[in-house]
């Protein structure tokens, strides 16, 4: 089964993700990571580190001549500003000694003083070099090869900003895959250009004050089989995975499947997406997607919708935050490292790694297959079965 883990700091010299369970034969290029990685980047009122940081990366091991061996796949990922200044060198080395500046003023919104109390130190950076959203670079290119064995199935992920602060999009068309690229030249990842003005105004208002934004993104995965996931158990549910694998980004605190806390509102009646036959097709379709492509903890086949809400940065530009210094005890302002006004447009990047992981791990849970032709035949034969 598809699993990953991922270790560095976001000062260090390097992130390393090692990812376990890939099917053999499955083509990958260092091009396609790179891409994914260069997408993360993206978007309006992102900070100075996006402008030289360039991912630079090496690829270690389960990979030869452009396809997966079967074996775990180790993806090393650069931090640019290690090589930049020998100040991390000193700071962030692992041989013994310790840090010239400690950090005593824990920020509020952060991990920062919940871990430090956990892990027993009196330095936030033993924090928050690892809390950081750095460490994200590294899921995106697990996701990345996920995509590329998802997409062996038909399956395709995109995302897109719909609110940003008090602006959101108005229109209900969504996104396909092949609006990608027009997305992704949005400088706030917006389909709705209308919207789009709106959600810019909103940041440079923030910038100004010194302040942050927050916003939502949507995922749409089209293509989906039946079946992923299951109702037997509650750790198999399809929308219990994906909760959590969104939640677990750095600074998101909602989640919502479908229709989600708007469903919520209404009566039975008005509620569910009823069940037609396709004799064309020779499938069931559901004539709504308000429960997002999910019914019992199990993918339906329909297009599945997860929305995530990112709460505004908790560092901000102009320091406001009252705390207090943890070896003095005395009141202050928390200390600004390095910040985003926003980086929304960029956690729906993140979101949809999420959610490709979740649904590759689930494909071959489902599927099964040592090699990528036997997970694809599984896959086909198990959709024909359908057609009865």
């Amino acid at each position: 089964m598809l699993r990953y883990l991922t270790a560095g700091e976001s000062h260090g010299q390097a992130l390393m993700v090692i990812v376990e369970g890939l099917p053999s034969n499955l083509p990958v290029t260092a091009a396609d990571l790179a891409a994914e990685l260069a997408r993360r980047r993206l978007g309006f009122g992102r900070g100075p580190r996006q402008k030289f940081e360039q991912d630079e990366f090496e690829l270690i091991g389960g990979i030869r001549h452009g396809r997966t061996l079967g074996s775990p796949v180790a993806v090393l990922i650069k931090n640019t500003e290690w090589f930049r200044s020998d100040v991390w060198h000193e700071e962030m080395s692992p041989h013994p000694g310790a840090t010239k500046k400690p950090l005593t003023q824990p920020r509020p919104g952060h991990a920062d003083l919940a871990g430090m109390q956990k892990y027993d130190f009196v330095d936030a950076r033993d924090v928050l070099e690892r809390a950081s959203a750095r460490e994200t670079s590294a899921r995106v290119v697990a996701g990345a090869l996920a995509k590329l064995l998802l997409k062996q199935i038909g399956v395709e992920i995109v995302s897109h900003v719909v609110s940003m602060g008090s602006a959101a999009v108005t229109s209900a068309a969504r996104p396909t895959p092949a609006d990608q690229q027009a997305i992704d030249d949005s400088p706030v990842r917006c389909f709705d250009k209308g919207a789009e003005a709106k959600m810019i105004a909103e940041i440079e208002a923030a910038a100004k004050d010194g302040d942050s934004l927050g916003g939502v993104v949507e995922v749409l995965a089209y293509g989906m089989p039946v079946g992923l996931g299951s109702h037997v158990h509650w750790d198999r549910k399809i929308d219990g995975m994906l909760a959590q694998a969104i939640m677990s980004i750095q600074a998101v605190k909602g989640v919502e499947i479908g229709d989600g806390f708007a469903g919520a509102a209404r009566r039975g009646s008005e509620a569910h997406d009823a069940i037609s036959w396709d004799e064309r097709s020779g499938a069931y379709r559901r004539e709504s997607s308000k429960a997002g492509g999910t019914e019992g903890g199990m993918t339906t086949g329909e297009l599945l919708v997860v929305r995530a809400a990112m709460k505004p940065l908790s560092t901000l530009n102009r320091p406001t935050l009252k705390t207090v210094d943890v070896v003095s005890k005395e009141e202050t302002v928390s200390f600004k490292e390095r910040t985003d006004v926003t980086a929304v447009p960029a956690m729906g990047v993140v979101a949809e790694t999420m959610v490709a992981l979740v649904l590759a791990a689930e494909a071959q849970r489902k599927f099964g297959g040592d090699s990528v032709a036997e997970f694809v035949r599984n896959a086909r034969s198990f959709a024909e079965s359908l057609r009865k």
